[in-house]
Parts: C-alpha cells; structure tokens; sequence
C-alpha cells in the first residue's frame, strides 16, 4: 500500500474530476472513503498491510457512508429505478 502518497494522488484525481464537473461534491466525498481503503489508510509510506487491516478500512468506510443521509438516498434510488442517483 502507498500511505498518505498514494491517498494525496488519489484526492488529486477526485479534485480534477470535481472541478471539470465528471463527479459531483459526494462522488468526491464517495471517492475520498475510497482512496482511504486503496492507500491502506495512514502509513507514513509504502509498506505492506495485512488483508485484515483492508477489511477494517472498508467495512469503517461503508458503515461511515451508510450514516449518511446521501448515500441513504442513492441506495433507495438505485432500489427504485434501477439506475444511480448523482446527487
């Protein structure tokens, strides 16, 4: 995993696609959870991370985006007309 490198090139990405409008404010917020798990959270550099610890980044980050009351409305959206919802 690359650490905070990997999570900093990542968010780089997520901010040129905000700002040339291919995502919208939560995509980037999705997208930012996302690059966390990726990078392996916050190693000071490229070190090699155990399955379990992946896991625990990802089960932190969906439980994270469940609370929110955007994702709540994604999922219900998807659920309802089979399509996602940009919000």
């Amino acid at each position: 995993m690359e650490g905070e490198a990997g999570y900093a090139l990542l968010k780089m990405g997520l901010y040129l696609a905000r700002e040339g409008g291919f995502i919208s404010q939560y995509d980037t917020v999705v997208g930012e959870k996302l690059a966390h798990v990726l990078s392996g959270g916050r190693l000071a550099g490229p070190q090699t991370v155990s399955e379990q610890h992946l896991l625990d980044l990802e089960r932190e980050a969906f439980l994270s985006l469940c609370g929110q009351l955007q994702t709540q409305d994604r999922i219900q959206f998807m659920l309802k007309n089979g399509k996602p919802l940009r919000n």
